[in-house]
């Protein structure tokens, strides 16, 4: 009865995940999903504690309140500029759950092929749970057991310490770890040879292991795969990472999968490949959105500048917000680009009361969002959602970029590379051929900017030296604080 319990509570946790996952695709029905997350996540853990196998009650109670308490935590003092991070971070939770897993069922299959033959059934019942599901296994079930541990450790191994070098870039300065990561591509002499020998060395030593060589070479096997996380994510830059956060969140999933495997948990499974499927095929289309080859980026490295790069001509000129009021004004139709540095300075609420005032002098105003502006896919939707702007006034690249040569002005909030011509005018440059907004066709165009810096990935930017662009300096939020007042 208790089987038939958790069987059918799985299924329908299973089918609470799809529907959370299909609700995410939209703003308007993403709060919906993320309490059909909650209810699903709920229910699976409900059903595992009193389902077969259950035991170590205060053990498990005490972990699952404790997590409750740092998840909470994190919730409350985490801001949105830094939630790309705390993603990477809890991928490679994740990694290292599957490494656990992993080596917990070599422990146990070596104890009880010890015992097969000789242990009494009264003697077996002695075992936990997953080492009575292990004892019931016929030799041929051990040994895809084993493949499916020796994978489950290897991917996990790779998230593990790739998700930590991507959390450390994304941080910066503010990483929690005692040496700062610079956010440039770097690798050791060898470069993607070097992985290429990590990969070929651990196939080497899974197929050893499969053989009977014992634990030492799955621990060989696992200290190659954390070396491939580090070296692989160290090879991806700045302008690539929302792809790398995304592809980690994939892996983290077939790491997952590869749990269920062991455990011959089906909910972990099918949550996995969800997880898995889905983080892959978003990473897909933003290398698509980024003009990048996926298997290069995830190879991590490639697709760097390959000569010297296009000289940068003529001056930054300042405008103050008495002109950036006049423009705004006077003008019919305004696109507002936002990017990261509008998430920096938290001014979405002051983005949103310039979009209010300038709508209700009957100006046409929208948003035009590039797919990987920001750190992490969706996370300007987010911010403007958060901020209470209309969903369908918030546009995408494809659905808005036609439109800047009929527009009387651009303003770019925080965005940077998404945003630079070069990527149409310099072959030479790292995000060559990478599709970008085009809102230097406007008439006019007003960057919001700290100061004369590059962006997250170093490239300078030729826009903000082009004739009819002016560059607004100072905080987002503060800037936009001592415009509101001149829009009349």
């Amino acid at each position: 009865m208790d089987f038939g319990f958790t069987i059918a509570a799985y299924a329908v946790a299973a089918v609470l995940f799809i529907l959370s996952l299909g609700g995410l695709s939209g703003q308007e029905s993403a709060k919906r999903a993320v309490w059909y997350g909650i209810a699903g996540m709920a229910l699976a853990v409900t059903a595992t504690l009193i389902g077969p196998g259950s035991g170590l009650w205060l053990l498990s109670l005490i972990l699952i309140a404790a997590g409750a308490l740092v998840g909470h935590q994190l919730a409350t003092r985490v801001q949105m500029t830094q939630m790309p991070e705390l993603v990477a971070i809890m991928h490679s939770l994740v990694g290292l759950a599957a490494v656990f897993v992993g080596f917990n069922a070599d422990l146990m299959i070596n104890a009880t092929e010890a015992l097969r033959g000789t242990a009494t059934p009264e003697a077996l019942k002695e075992l936990s749970a997953f080492g009575q599901l292990v004892a019931k296994k016929t030799p041929v079930e051990i040994g895809i057991l084993r493949v499916e541990l020796v994978l489950g450790i290897w991917i996990g191994a790779v998230t593990f310490t790739g998700s930590v070098i991507a959390y450390a870039k994304l941080a910066g300065r503010d990483s929690l770890l005692p040496v700062e990561i610079d956010t440039s591509a770097k690798q050791l002499p060898g470069g993607h040879m070097l992985n290429a020998a990590a990969a070929a060395a651990s196939l080497i030593l899974a197929i050893m292991y499969l053989g009977g060589s014992g634990t030492f070479a799955l621990v060989l096997l696992t200290l190659l795969g954390l070396f491939i996380g580090y070296h692989l994510i160290m090879g991806i830059g700045g302008a690539d990472m929302p792809v790398v956060v995304s592809m980690l969140n994939s892996y983290s999933g077939w790491a997952a999968a590869a749990i269920g495997f062991s455990l011959g948990n089906d909910l972990l499974i099918v949550v996995g490949a969800l997880v898995g499927s889905s983080g892959a095929i978003l990473s897909y289309i933003m290398c698509k959105a980024m003009n990048r080859s996926f298997v290069s980026v995830i190879l991590g490295g490639f697709g760097g500048a390959k000569g010297e790069q296009m000289a940068v001509e003529g001056e930054q000129v300042a405008i103050d917000a008495d002109g950036v009021a006049t423009a705004l004004n006077e003008a019919d139709s305004i696109i507002i680009i936002p990017g990261y540095g509008m998430a920096v300075a938290q001014a979405q609420t002051a983005v949103a009361e310039l979009v209010k005032k300038l709508r209700a002098k009957g100006k046409e105003v929208r948003f035009a969002i590039h797919p990987v502006a920001g750190r992490l896919p969706g996370h300007m939707n987010v911010l403007l959602a958060e901020a209470k702007v209309p969903y369908d006034i918030v546009l995408e690249m494809d659905e808005i970029n036609e439109d800047f040569p009929e527009t009387d002005v651009a303003i770019v909030i925080g965005s940077n590379d998404i945003v630079n011509p070069a990527a149409q005018d310099d072959p030479n440059s790292p995000i060559a051929g990478m599709p970008v907004l085009e809102c230097w066709k406007a008439k006019q165009v007003f960057v919001s900017k700290r100061g004369q810096g590059t962006g997250y990935s170093g490239i300078e930017n030729p826009l903000f030296f082009k004739d009819n662009t002016r560059m607004f300096y100072g905080d987002a939020k503060a800037s936009l604080d001592t415009l509101l007042p001149k829009i009349d």
